[in-house]
């Protein structure tokens, strides 16, 4: 059973897991937008990046209360996925701040027509095919998955958590597919649809992890895991006066 100190912060890391997925989705949302031409370039630039916005801290406080409710002994892990989390935050942050506040309000855009993007002093500040910031922004979602990489040791192999753990897994084993759309020599409708399980797993991950800490605040029995045996049986309760 979860201490009463533990359930407020597991529902924080609960709520921000949502806020994360709200804005992977918005991203995806925009990625579907921009492909099938439905919006102007300026529309589609502002949705993605302000759903996009959505992410990082969201993510980085759900990472914090993962480690936050992690028995000592596996500390190391948890403390990795947080380390890598601080990373993606803040590549991925200063990149949405600058394109929001900066790129877009000075009326500088891309298409798959014209990927050199609108030319002019701050050409070099938009977030074009293979750019500064298009590279921050994908060494920012690698950094992303290697998170969830070190987090799968914090959850079970059996039991419910499983479901949690394998998700993560499959999360991980996409990131080539994701940095080869960030990264490969040419840019195109194709190579974006290759990065395309990003789409489904990062936002699984979300929910899955949400769904965790709804569990740990529920002190549901039938999803006691490793992690909370370990607690119980190596970790000190928190005391209370």
């Amino acid at each position: 059973m979860e201490t009463s100190q533990q359930r407020p912060i597991l529902r924080i890391g609960f709520w921000a897991s949502l806020v994360a997925v709200v804005g992977a989705l918005g991203y995806m949302l925009s990625a579907l937008l921009q492909v099938l031409a439905v919006l102007n370039d300026m529309q589609d630039a502002v949705l993605a990046f302000a759903t996009s916005l959505l992410m990082p801290a969201p993510f980085l406080i759900a990472m914090l209360v993962l480690h936050a409710v992690t028995p000592q002994d596996r500390r190391f892990w948890s403390s990795a996925a947080v380390a890598f989390a601080v990373v993606y935050t803040t590549y991925n942050t200063l990149n949405y701040v600058v394109q929001l506040t900066t790129v877009l309000p000075a009326g500088y855009t891309w298409n798959f027509e014209n990927q050199a993007g609108t030319q002019g002093p701050l050409a070099l500040l938009n977030q074009t095919p293979h750019s500064l910031f298009w590279d921050i922004d994908g060494l920012g979602y690698i950094f992303l998955n290697i998170a969830t990489l070190f987090a799968i040791p914090l959850f079970a192999r059996t039991g419910w958590e499983r479901w949690v753990r394998w998700v993560f897994i499959i999360n991980v084993a996409i990131t080539p597919l994701f940095a080869t759309t960030y990264f490969a020599p040419g840019y195109s409708v194709p190579i974006l649809l290759l990065g395309a399980p990003w789409g489904i797993t990062v936002p699984a991950s979300l929910i899955m992890l949400a769904l965790y800490f709804r569990h740990r605040m529920a002190g549901d029995s039938a999803g006691l895991t490793h992690t909370q045996s370990s607690a119980g049986a190596g970790a000190r309760p928190i005391e209370t006066n």
